[in-house]
C-alpha cells in the first residue's frame, strides 16, 4: 500500500491507503473527519467540497494519493477554537439549512466563492457559483442570503 502525507487542517498526517481511496472516504474513514459528506459519488451534489491548496475540491472525484503533500481544510478547520468562522455564523444566524446535510459544502463553496470573488457579492454570482452544490431541503433563499452576509463578514 501507498503511503501518502498530507496537513489536514493544520496537523500533519501520514498513513498508508489502497491507491483507489478517495480523498473522501480518507478524511471520513483514516481521519474522523465526517463534517466532509458523500452524498452523490458522481460530483453534483457538492457535499464533500473540502479546500485543497486553498482553492475548492470535490474530494469524492479526486484519490487520497493525489493530496500528497497538499494542504487540506475540512469543515472542522474552518472554525478558530470555539469561535465560528464567519461564514458559519452568518449560516447560522441566517437559518440557511434544514437537515444540514449540504452545509458543510455549501460553507467552503461559500468561502471559496469570497475568496475568489471578494467581500461584495449579489444575489446572480452566488446563486450562479452555487452550482454544483445542491440542497434537497432549502430553497436556496436564505443560503443566498447567508453567503451574502458571511461574505461581507469575512472583510
Amino acid at each position: 500500500m501507498p503511503t501518502v502525507s498530507m496537513t489536514v487542517n493544520g496537523k500533519a498526517v501520514t498513513a498508508d491507503v489502497e491507491p483507489r481511496t478517495l480523498l473522501v472516504q480518507f478524511l471520513r474513514e483514516n481521519l474522523r473527519l465526517t463534517g466532509t459528506h458523500v452524498g452523490c459519488d458522481t460530483s453534483q451534489c457538492g457535499a464533500c467540497l473540502v479546500h485543497v491548496d486553498g482553492h475548492a475540491r470535490k474530494s469524492c472525484t479526486m484519490f487520497a494519493w493525489q493530496a500528497e503533500g497538499a494542504n487540506v481544510t475540512t469543515i472542522e478547520g474552518v472554525a478558530n477554537g470555539n469561535t465560528l468562522h464567519p461564514m458559519q455564523e452568518a449560516f447560522r444566524e441566517h437559518h440557511a439549512l434544514q437537515c444540514g446535510y449540504c452545509t458543510p459544502g455549501m460553507i467552503m463553496a461559500a468561502i471559496d466563492m469570497v475568496n475568489r470573488k471578494g467581500n461584495e457579492l449579489d444575489d446572480h454570482t452566488i446563486r450562479q457559483e452555487l452550482d454544483g452544490n445542491l440542497c434537497r431541503c432549502t430553497g436556496y433563499h436564505n443560503i443566498v442570503k447567508a453567503i451574502a452576509a458571511g461574505a461581507r463578514a469575512m472583510k
